[in-house]
């Protein structure tokens, strides 16, 4: 059908988000529609003759039957270029800083001569080159050096190289075999972009966080679900985990939380020093936006926007982690938008695709082999919040399916002011072993044997303090006694660790094993003097401050004040021989 009966459609019913549009023939499924005077985006979702079903992206108030409707002939897609870094995002990926009430399908794509960038070749007239080669660099706002690569499925011959200088985003810079590469590009959000190949995920993503590092680490590349109820601390740790992970890039997107967490999110990376750069935080990340008052389908678009964002950068050869707070929020829309068109619901109402879904969406982290030959990665850290904590229900039980670590909250810790409240009874991680293996190759041989005694200690404290609850501590032997307290050393001198303080916000991995070995060390001496004859009252009644506050009093990236204070606590405890 030509441009003209295209431009002929019109709104035949309204439906909420859920529209019907009379004359789209020829459209195809998932292409976008502008729909009405104020052309609100949507997506087409079913088909019906000539009949078109369209989700809206935006409020539908005030679209009325028989507006003009029409098809923009591609997919919803993410614009790509050095603009994202340090900038606010919709759903859509639509930019919201400055933006005005209503956005269209096209907000935010850049048009000619709109946005500059300063171009440097990296070719020349007559190289040969193929997709992910790295023709120039646009430098963005931070020190991360932007690259502009041969697009994905285009290789040959560099016909014409753009002079350096100054020029407008949506202006050539390169021709490869007849084709114009620009500084901005459009990808489909659904579709992953390719890559030469996977490679095995074994180097750790630090955290700065004891907890996930020593005990449930994740590798770069892996897959993340955060399940806890309200009040536990799920903001935060993600938080947390944007400002002092080891990656390059960070994709924060705020998936129908609360706007007010949205803005203390953006007001502390913008106040934020980066550690690596010295620059500010902001500068590398991208913060994409759909809070809870916000369109309720633009929402189930955002993970997508924001993961092909991540892949974005991770083909230019970096380390991006994706924070999506939450999944739960998504799966929600799911099923709203499932329960509008009709489908058969099953679990608990949500879609039967659901797990599907969820499978799709964290299989598109990964540590690749990108097209131009660099190791790089996308690590995804899905946050969930199961209603009133049941981590029984359907968006957690599938979720747990397919990731390969789980950082459960526990609302007894959050509530005992413990943080980062992650359970070690119910939290795991699928890639300690291969972890364990790189910290072996490279000048650590010990982990594997320093996390598996700390998980042995922490499984048996639990065990013996469901006992001394029944029995009482005293009734328990000697031996016994020293494993509680052991217990009690490794959470409150090592897992506990308090956000706001300098020294304690985050914790280098020497740092955090120093720690450990500390512990490690003054319980093996506990339990030597019991073995000796010496009283488990008398070992209790040592002060063991020093070791409680090693972590609090000790710099972030450093081990010796830490390794000092086991000669003092040996000074202690040899007074009880």
């Amino acid at each position: 059908m030509d441009d003209l009966l295209r431009t002929r459609a019109t709104v035949s019913r309204v439906s909420g988000p859920l529209v019907e549009v009379d004359g789209l023939s020829e459209v195809a499924m998932s292409e976008l529609v502008a729909l009405g005077g104020l052309e609100v985006p949507g997506e087409v979702v079913a088909l019906r003759g000539s009949v078109a079903t369209v989700q809206a992206y935006e409020y539908t108030g005030g679209l009325a039957v028989g507006e003009p409707a029409r098809a923009l002939g591609r997919p919803l897609s993410a614009r790509l270029g050095q603009h994202l870094l340090g900038g606010v995002f919709d759903g859509l990926l639509r930019p919201l800083l400055g933006a005005s009430t209503w956005l269209t399908a096209d907000a935010g794509r850049p048009a000619a001569g709109a946005a500059q960038v300063v171009w440097e070749p990296r070719v020349v007239v007559g190289a040969e080159v193929a997709g992910g080669t790295v023709l120039g660099v646009v430098p963005g706002p931070g020190a991360l050096e932007h690259r502009v690569l041969v697009p994905p499925g285009l290789g040959g011959s560099v016909e014409w190289v753009a002079p350096a200088g100054s020029l407008s985003a949506a202006e050539p810079l390169v021709t490869v075999a007849g084709e114009v590469v620009r500084a901005v590009e459009d990808w489909p959000v659904r579709h992953p972009r390719p890559v030469r190949r996977r490679v095995e995920a074994a180097e750790p993503l630090l955290t700065g966080q004891r907890v996930l590092d020593a005990v449930f680490p994740v590798a770069r590349g892996g897959t993340v679900a955060v399940p806890g109820g309200f009040g536990t601390g799920k903001t935060m740790l993600l938080q947390q985990i944007a400002k002092w992970c080891s990656a390059e890039v960070i994709v924060y997107v705020g998936c129908g939380e609360r706007g007010n967490e949205m803005a203390d999110v953006l007001a502390e990376l913008r106040e934020l020093t980066d550690p690596v750069t010295g620059r500010r935080l902001a500068e590398r990340t991208v913060i994409i936006a759909n809070t809870s008052n916000m369109p309720m389908m633009a929402r189930e678009a955002s993970i997508y926007s924001g993961v092909t964002v991540a892949e974005y950068f991770r083909d230019m050869g970096y380390h991006v982690v994706v924070i999506a707070d939450s999944t739960s929020r998504w799966a929600e829309a799911l099923r709203e938008f499932a329960s509008r068109s009709g489908a058969l619901p099953a679990e608990e109402g949500y879609p039967a695709e659901l797990p599907s879904a969820l499978a799709a969406f964290y299989e598109r982290a990964g540590s690749v082999e990108t097209l131009g030959g660099d190791l790089a990665s996308v690590t995804i850290v899905g946050a969930i919040s199961p209603p009133g904590g049941d981590l029984t229900e359907p968006v957690t039980a599938h979720t747990e399916r397919f990731v390969r670590a789980v950082w459960g909250l526990d609302r007894d810790l959050a509530y005992a002011r413990h943080y980062p409240a992650v359970a070690w009874s119910g939290s795991f991680s699928r890639e300690a072993e291969a972890v364990g293996a790189w910290y072996a190759r490279h000048g650590d041989p010990e982990w594997a044997v320093r996390r598996a005694r700390v998980v042995g200690l922490l499984a048996e404290a639990d065990r013996l303090g469901a006992l001394a609850a029944l029995v009482g501590v005293n009734a328990l032997p000697g031996a016994e006694r020293v494993s509680l307290l052991a217990g009690r050393l490794l959470r409150e001198g090592v897992l506990q660790q308090g956000a706001l303080s300098p020294n304690e916000a985050h914790c280098s991995a020497a740092k955090t094993a120093a720690l450990i070995d500390l512990v490690l060390g003054v319980v093996d001496e506990c339990q030597d003097l019991v073995a000796h004859g010496v009283t488990a009252s008398e070992v209790e009644e040592v002060d063991f401050s020093p070791v409680l506050r090693a972590a609090q009093e000790s710099p972030p990236g450093e081990s010796a004040p830490v390794v000092e204070r086991r000669r003092i606590m040996s000074e202690r405890l040899g007074t009880l021989r």
